[in-house]
């Protein structure tokens, strides 16, 4: 997300609007007619996957899908090169999603195609980031923000690409964890050197009333390389109907999704909860990164 202004941003958003009505199937516009979008996952998806093919289908282009690495040629040794740069003849753009820390940036060296991030190792996840971004502007505003961003905040890519980007609407940021999963320290000097307002606290009773988004995380298991590490710190922030009894009246959680135990069922009922509506606007949101990315739109 550094690599993005917030004019490049806002255009992006403007687009999503521009073309929600057709992700919803209410309008038809078939701006990817005639193209091929490569989708190669390399970790398990959900969300990303689906909203990405739901995208490709709502413009009316065609998908390339890897399906799973065990019967793809990543199992005989071939490295991310050469598979990039074989997919890449064979498609107008390709989706990414790797375990390894800077695979998109690499990938984008090799390839003769644009390259969209879909989630590389735990730094990145810039497409999770912008349907964030839509889902704050159209169910909050974005424009000097109180967020509180809690649960795995070390490991989590989400919050790692969301605080940046939330810096160039000079949000004020809370950050909610166990102390052994932290913001890391250099994010937190970089949004600093930005002149963002940065708040650490261990507590979600301590800061819930007093903001306007609550964006909470899973502790992610399969990022821990100790399983007991794990165990101890799983359990410690969640989100249930006592915690939201003197809570703002315009207060929206969101959540990347999939959660374990940090959000209780019974918080899905309540006026504040909007991550299944964060989930749809994935579509809009990577509809317009790759009518952009492929030229279709400017």
């Amino acid at each position: 997300m550094k690599d993005f202004s917030r004019e490049e941003i806002d255009h992006i958003l403007d687009t999503a609007e521009r073309l929600e009505p057709v992700a919803r199937g209410e309008e038809k516009l078939k701006l990817l007619d005639g193209k091929i979008i490569a989708l190669l996952f390399f970790e398990p998806s959900t969300r990303t996957r689906m909203s990405f093919e739901a995208a490709v289908q709502r413009l009316g282009g065609k998908i390339l899908n890897l399906g799973s690495v065990e019967a793809s040629s990543v199992m005989k040794g071939e490295n991310l090169a050469d598979t990039i740069r074989v997919i890449s003849n064979y498609a107008d753009l390709i989706v990414l999603r790797h375990p390894l820390d800077g695979s998109a940036r690499m990938a984008a060296e090799f390839s003769s195609v644009p390259i969209i991030n879909g989630g590389d190792g735990s730094v990145n996840h810039p497409t999770q980031t912008f349907l964030d971004l839509y889902t704050i502007r159209r169910e909050s505003h974005l424009e000097g923000l109180k967020i509180a961003l809690a649960g795995d905040l070390k490991y989590g890519r989400t919050v790692h690409s969301l605080c940046y980007a939330l810096s160039l609407y000079e949000a004020e940021m809370i950050f909610v964890s166990p102390p052994e999963l932290r913001m890391p320290p250099e994010i937190v000097r970089d949004l600093q050197k930005r002149n963002i307002n940065v708040k650490e606290t261990d507590s979600l009773e301590k800061i819930i009333g007093d903001v306007e988004v609550l964006y909470m995380t899973r502790v992610q298991r399969e990022r821990f390389p100790d399983p007991e590490e794990y165990e101890k710190v799983k359990n410690r922030l969640k989100v249930t109907g006592d915690l939201l009894r003197n809570v703002n009246p315009n207060l929206k959680i969101l959540h990347p999704l999939p959660r374990v135990n940090e959000i209780s069922p019974e918080v899905d009922s309540t006026p504040y909860a909007c991550y299944f509506e964060q989930a749809f606007y994935g579509v809009p949101t990577r509809m317009a990164l790759l009518a952009l990315a492929t030229g279709v739109i400017e």
